[in-house]
């Protein structure tokens, strides 16, 4: 091989050696907020329906009361239902949230983060934030007709039909977290969100709620730092709230 070919390749090899330092690079000093959900497909399989749950995922900064949506299911995000008039009572905090005056000013694109519902057991996404940051948690979930003796499909003694088919309602789950590496959390269910007469009320978990608290048998927040990935082959969701 001439000494031009040897300087050529000498050259090739120092060029991708630094492309890859800078990638390795650019992942520290950063942290990520991981969602692992696991759900369960016995209490769908259970539901009248058995689709799975349709939910969404936010952060809240605990300072300034601002929202950053993470992870919508694209039926709730686009009110995509098959034929059926838009269902604000499936997540209904999310709806006054994102779909009124409280939410940020973003554009379309921003706003739109939403997925295919998940039919796997496992979920997971991420959400990259500022080393140090402190959030606000939040997770929303329902399950179509999970009904139960306290919220029935039709109510006999109301003469009440469940018009959207929720079951339920809709749980809200909350951790309070600071964007710290190796950081574990467990969020707890804070609420149920219940639409009435058009606005969402969020009331304490009581004993009326049974089989949706079973839904998400499982929900671990970490605080990781991304992974050096040249190609990401595990198909995480991953978005960028540092925006």
């Amino acid at each position: 091989m001439s000494k031009k070919a040897l300087l050529i390749v000498s050259l090739c090899f120092t060029l991708a050696a630094l492309g890859i330092w800078f990638v390795i690079r650019s992942t520290k000093s950063r942290v990520q907020i991981e969602f692992d959900i696991h759900i369960n497909k016995k209490e769908i399989y259970l539901s009248t329906y058995a689709e799975p749950p349709q939910f969404a995922i936010w952060l809240e900064n605990p300072t300034n009361g601002k929202h950053k949506q993470v992870f919508v299911t694209y039926r709730v995000s686009r009110g995509d239902w098959e034929g059926k008039a838009d269902v604000p009572v499936a997540i209904p905090n999310w709806v006054t949230i994102f779909r009124s005056g409280l939410r940020d000013e973003r554009t379309d694109e921003e706003i739109s983060i939403s997925g295919a519902t998940p039919k796997d057991e496992y979920f997971r996404v991420r959400a990259e934030v500022r080393p140090g940051s402190e959030w606000i948690c939040w997770i929303e979930m329902n399950l179509a007709g999970d009904y139960n003796e306290y919220y029935p499909q039709f109510n006999r003694v109301t003469k009440e039909e469940d018009e959207f088919s929720c079951g339920q309602p809709a749980l809200l789950y909350r951790a309070a977290i600071k964007a710290d590496e190796g950081n574990q959390y467990t969020p707890d269910i804070a609420s149920m969100s219940l639409w009435k007469n058009g606005k969402n009320i969020l009331a304490p978990i009581d004993s009326t709620i049974t089989t949706a608290q079973n839904v998400f048998d499982e929900i671990n927040i970490r605080i990781i730092e991304p992974k050096f990935r040249i190609i990401n082959l595990n198909n995480v969701e991953q978005q960028d709230v540092l925006k």
